[in-house]
């Protein structure tokens, strides 16, 4: 499998363990894809209208988001992806749509992931996450809505 095919199957798997009908995420799966250091950010705009990071680890990330999706049936499906890569780094800008069953004509959210990873000789690790949604005056730029490509 060409390298970039490898980062594609673990960009295929980390949509994969978010989605799902309402219950727990599986810890373990998730640790699989991430670097024990990885850290998971997400932005948005706080109640003062001031850019607002929340830096968590993938365990902490698992445990604010553990109501919601307990509750909810929530499916992350990657709509586009670029992808970058440098030796033993590479970055993945992907743009995801949410909805509540990945057939669902209702869209809850859209945005962009930020996923770096590094290649340690072995295999491919996430390290970081860094996602925003949409929101008014902030829109996924139309080419970035392109099919996959690699860089």
């Amino acid at each position: 499998m060409d390298e970039f095919a490898q980062i594609g199957a673990v960009i295929d798997e980390l949509y994969a363990a978010v989605s799902g009908p309402a219950g727990p995420r599986d810890l373990e799966r998730e640790l699989r894809l991430h670097h024990p250091a990885a850290r998971l950010m997400r932005s948005r705009i706080g109640p003062d209208g001031r850019p607002v990071l929340k830096v968590m680890s993938v365990e902490e990330w698992l445990a604010d988001t553990a109501d919601f999706l307990a509750s909810d049936d929530f499916y992350e499906i990657e709509v586009a992806r670029h992808v970058e890569r440098f030796g033993s780094i590479a970055w993945v800008r992907s743009v995801y749509e949410s909805r509540r069953h990945p057939d669902d004509p209702e869209l809850l959210m859209r945005g962009i992931n930020s996923i770096q990873l590094h290649h340690d000789g072995e295999r491919w690790w996430i390290l970081s996450v860094l996602w925003e949604n949409e929101r008014d005056g902030v829109r996924v730029p139309p080419e970035w809505l392109a099919p996959e490509t690699p860089g």
